[in-house]
C-alpha cells in the first residue's frame, strides 16, 4: 500500500513508514491510501473469536503493508495489554435495546486517544528504524484536552523520540491540565498558549510549513514530526475499533450477516469519525454515520449546508475536546468526495477566507453516508442526568453529546437500527461537570469532584485518575502563540 497527499494531483507516492515518521505532507495536505482496502468473509469470521490485539493487527496489515504481520501483532498486543487497557481495550456495553457504547477509554489516561496512542509510538519506533533515520523525532501536538497527554505518555521515553504537547491555557479541563503538567519521561515537554485550540494546532501546522525552521533542526539533528490525528499512523488504529464493534455486535447476536447498523461519533476534529468511515468503505456495514458536536457546531452546519465557515464566534464548553472550528481530518473526506483538485481549492479558500463551499456533488456524496445533530450545554446536561437515573449508565460530557445526537436522529428518523456510539472519555475526567449534571454539589476543589462523584453513584475512579492531585507538577510555561517556534527551540535537548 502506497499513500500520498490530499494535495497532490501527481499523487507521489511514499510508503507507510516514511508517512508515519513525517507525519505531514511536504504540501500542506495529510496523506491518504492510494485505495481502500477490504475485508474478506474468511477474514471477518476469523477474527470473530479473536482478542482486539489480533482484530487492530490485521486491520492495520491492510494499510502498513511494509510492516509484517509479526511486527504488528507483536506491537498490539504489548499496546492494548489487559494492565494497560483494564476492562478491556474496546468494550461493547448496552446503554439500552438501541444504543450501545464503545467505550474506548479503559486505558491509561482514561481517553479514546490512547486506542491510537499506545500503538502509534511503536509504529513510529519501527518507521525509524526501516527508514534508516538517524536524526530525532521532534514530536510537535497541539491539544485540545486529551490526546496531549495520551501522547505523552505513549512516548515517554522512547528512543529516538523528543515530544512537546501544546494546549489552551483555559481550554481545558483541570484534571486534563494536571495529567499532563505531571507527566514523566526525559523526554517530553508542555507548553501552555493564550489563546484556543485552533491557535495552538494553527501554530504547529505553521512550524511544519517553515522550512527555516525545518533546516535549522536538520543542523541539530533533528527532524519535525507529529501525534495528532494529521499523523495516518495515528487514525489507521481507529479503525480497528469500529471493525471490532461490529464483530461484537455479531457476537452478541445483535446484529446478523448483512445486517446494518449505524454509527455516532461525538468529534469536533473529525478523525475519529472518518475512520468509522473508512471501515465502512473497507465492507463493515454501517448504515449512517451520525457526526455529533458541541455549541461549537460548525461540522453540523458544514453537513447540512454544504458550507465550512470558521468565521463565527467560539465557545468554551464542558466537552473541550470538541471545542474546534478547524477540523483538519474533514480534508480526507474532502478527498474522497471531491478529488485532489478541488481538496487543494477548499483548502486554500480555508486559509484565505475562512470558509469554503462544497459542490452539489461533492455535497450529495457527503450527505449518502452523513448526517450531523449537535447538542448544546443544557442538553448535554439533561442527557447525564436522565442517562444515570434511567439507564444507571454514567457518562461523561462528549459520550453525553454523542447519545444527545443519537437521540434527535431516532425520534427524527425512526431508524431504530443498532447504533455504536463512540464512548470517548471516562466521566471522571470530567467529574465536576458531570456531579453538576447530577445535581451534587460540586467541591471548591475540582480534583475533589472525583470523590464526590464516586461517593454518589457507587463507581469507581479510573486507575490513571487516582492520586492525580498528590503528583507533582513538572511543567507550567505559558506562551503567545507567535512563540511557539521559539519554545520549540528553547526545549532541544
Amino acid at each position: 500500500m502506497k499513500f500520498h497527499s490530499t494535495r497532490d494531483a501527481s499523487k507521489v507516492a511514499y510508503d507507510s513508514a516514511v508517512v508515519i515518521k513525517q507525519g505531514l505532507a511536504a504540501d500542506g495536505g495529510l496523506f491518504v491510501p492510494d485505495s481502500i482496502p477490504t475485508l474478506t468473509a474468511e477474514e471477518i469470521e476469523s477474527l470473530r473469536g479473536a482478542d482486539y490485539a489480533t482484530r487492530a493487527a490485521v486491520i492495520l496489515g491492510k494499510y502498513l503493508t511494509d510492516y509484517t504481520h509479526e511486527e504488528l501483532l507483536e506491537d498490539c498486543r504489548a499496546a492494548y495489554a489487559d494492565t494497560s487497557f483494564v476492562g478491556g481495550a474496546a468494550p461493547l456495553v448496552a446503554i439500552d435495546d438501541t444504543v450501545n457504547s464503545l467505550e474506548l477509554w479503559h486505558g491509561p489516561t482514561a481517553a479514546f486517544k490512547d486506542m491510537a496512542l499506545q500503538i502509534m509510538p511503536r509504529l513510529l519506533s519501527r518507521a525509524l528504524v526501516k527508514t534508516n533515520e538517524k536524526r530525532t523525532a521532534l514530536i510537535l501536538v497541539a491539544t485540545s484536552g486529551d490526546t496531549g497527554k495520551a501522547a505523552l505518555e505513549g512516548y515517554r521515553d522512547i528512543p529516538g523520540v523528543q515530544m512537546l504537547v501544546f494546549y489552551p491555557v483555559d481550554g481545558v479541563s483541570r484534571v486534563q491540565k494536571l495529567q499532563m503538567a505531571t507527566q514523566l519521561g526525559e523526554n517530553v515537554d508542555v507548553c501552555a498558549i493564550h489563546g484556543n485550540f485552533d491557535d495552538a494546532q494553527n501554530g504547529v501546522k505553521r512550524i511544519f510549513a517553515d522550512s527555516d525552521a525545518a533546516a535549522k533542526l536538520n543542523e541539530q539533528g533533528y527532524f519535525l514530526s507529529s501525534a495528532n490525528s494529521i499523523n495516518w499512523g495515528r487514525l489507521a488504529p481507529q479503525i480497528a475499533y469500529y471493525v471490532s464493534a461490529w464483530l461484537d455486535l455479531l457476537n452478541a447476536g445483535k446484529c446478523k450477516p448483512g445486517e446494518t447498523f449505524n454509527v455516532c461519533v461525538p468529534t469536533g476534529n473529525f478523525g475519529n469519525i472518518f475512520a468509522a468511515y473508512l471501515a465502512k468503505r473497507m465492507g463493515v456495514p454501517i448504515g449512517r454515520l451520525i457526526c455529533a458536536s458541541n455549541k461549537n457546531n460548525i461540522l453540523t452546519d458544514f453537513l447540512a449546508t454544504g458550507t465550512y465557515d470558521r468565521n463565527r464566534a467560539f465557545y468554551t464548553t464542558t466537552s473541550p475536546s470538541m471545542d474546534i472550528l478547524i477540523s483538519s481530518n474533514l480534508e480526507r473526506l474532502l478527498y474522497f468526495t471531491a478529488g485532489s483538485d478541488a481538496t487543494a481549492a477548499y483548502m486554500k479558500s480555508l486559509g484565505e477566507t475562512g470558509a469554503y463551499t462544497v459542490s452539489t456533488e461533492v455535497k450529495a456524496a457527503i450527505d449518502a453516508d452523513f448526517c450531523g445533530y449537535f447538542a448544546d450545554e443544557e442538553k448535554t446536561a439533561d442527557v447525564i442526568r436522565r442517562t444515570w437515573e434511567d439507564r444507571h449508565y454514567l457518562c461523561d460530557t462528549h459520550t453525553a453529546v454523542g447519545l444527545a445526537c443519537a437521540e434527535q436522529y431516532i425520534a427524527e428518523t425512526g431508524d431504530r437500527r443498532p447504533m455504536v456510539l463512540a464512548s470517548t472519555a471516562s466521566p471522571y475526567k470530567f467529574a465536576a461537570d458531570v456531579l453538576r449534571a447530577l445535581g451534587g454539589e460540586v467541591p471548591a476543589d475540582e480534583l475533589d469532584a472525583l470523590d464526590a462523584l464516586t461517593a454518589m453513584t457507587g463507581v469507581d475512579i479510573p486507575y490513571p485518575l487516582c492520586g492525580l492531585a498528590q503528583r507533582k507538577v513538572r511543567f507550567t510555561e505559558v506562551c503567545n502563540p507567535a512563540d511557539m517556534l521559539n519554545v520549540a527551540y528553547n526545549k532541544l535537548k
